[in-house]
């Protein structure tokens, strides 16, 4: 029987976080074993909220040097830019006659995304953002689709779509079921609500260990607690939220002795440190490898768009095929 299979992809904003790490890349690299993988450089995606290209490519480089040091696998999964692949956007553009505007407005990670970036009008290719993520996922046959709860809505208006188009013109594309991540988005540096390059609150995956440090020392914990001695509370403190994920083994003993005040904030930021470092310390040693061998790079991006197109020209084929388009 063969593998199901799933699209996921990112919007290439440069070097990846620990966030991204924790939200999709850990979750990618073990389903790349389990299901028939498609990784998509969403560089079209960009352009809803930032018109600026000029650093579009090195910033899709960078990011794909990070998935492939935390282990994506080129061979197994093409990795290849949205941009490159045409029928991204014939398929955008037949999606986009199944959809009424009302139901994207309705979509709540746009009321969400407009809040935080202050967008006061929201522009035609940003409205119909789902509907080309639609194509990104149907145009490979995505049988389900890693993502956060956030993205949920998504994929539900992929799922809208995918039938639409099936009751409309014929059976052609599966409706995408989500796969939601294990572990809960990691809040940023300075207690938000997530980690974001753009709000400077980020451990990046190829931050060196007295980086780490340096950006821990500045984390915001528990206000109540203002010295060592004091005792604290960890269910509202950040760093107690990555020692969850990155010191696992030593969370009980943290949990107590933060509670009971023996742990100043000092030390658990350290010893946080440097398990965050010991998870970091492979994957920057691979970064440096691939960020030696640029031209390696260069064919792993060229061979992945060629398996992708081959894969797009077939299902645009089928979708003309049923709309008696040629």
């Amino acid at each position: 029987m063969p593998k199901k299979r799933i699209l996921s992809g990112m919007r290439p904003t440069g070097k990846l976080h620990i966030g991204h790490y924790v939200g999709a890349l850990e979750n990618w690299i073990k389903l790349q074993n389990e299901y028939e993988s498609y990784h998509l450089i969403a560089d079209y995606h960009v352009l809803t909220t930032k018109l600026e290209t000029g650093e579009i490519y090195q910033d899709s480089i960078d990011m794909l040097i990070d998935w492939l040091a935390c282990g994506l696998d080129p061979v197994k999964s093409p990795m290849f830019r949205q941009s490159q692949i045409k029928e991204h956007t014939e398929l955008h553009l037949l999606f986009s006659m199944l959809i009424t505007v009302n139901r994207l407005e309705r979509n709540p990670t746009l009321k969400d995304q407009m809040r935080d970036l202050n967008i006061e009008q929201v522009i035609y290719g940003h409205l119909g953002y789902p509907v080309l993520q639609a194509a990104d996922i149907l145009l490979y046959k995505g049988n389900a689709v890693p993502v956060g709860e956030d993205q949920v809505p998504h994929v539900e208006i992929s799922r809208e779509i995918a039938r639409k188009f099936n009751n409309q013109y014929g059976e052609v594309f599966p409706e995408p079921e989500p796969l939601l991540t294990n572990f809960a988005r990691l809040p940023g540096l300075d207690g938000g609500a997530k980690m974001s390059k753009s709000l400077n609150n980020t451990i990046l995956l190829s931050d060196n260990p007295e980086t780490v440090k340096a950006k821990l020392k500045k984390a915001v914990t528990d206000p109540n607690k203002i010295r060592k001695g004091d005792p604290g509370n960890p269910d509202i403190c950040l760093v107690f939220a990555y020692h969850k994920k990155f010191n696992l083994n030593e969370v009980p003993e943290i949990d107590t002795n933060c509670r009971s005040g023996a742990l100043g904030c000092v030390d658990c930021k350290m010893r946080c440190a440097s398990k965050i470092s010991e998870v970091l310390a492979p994957i920057i040693e691979k970064r440096k490898y691939y960020e030696q061998r640029l031209n390696e790079i260069t064919d792993i991006l060229n061979d992945g768009e060629k398996r992708a197109k081959a894969t797009a020209e077939a299902t645009m084929s089928e979708v003309r095929k049923k709309m008696n388009l040629g």
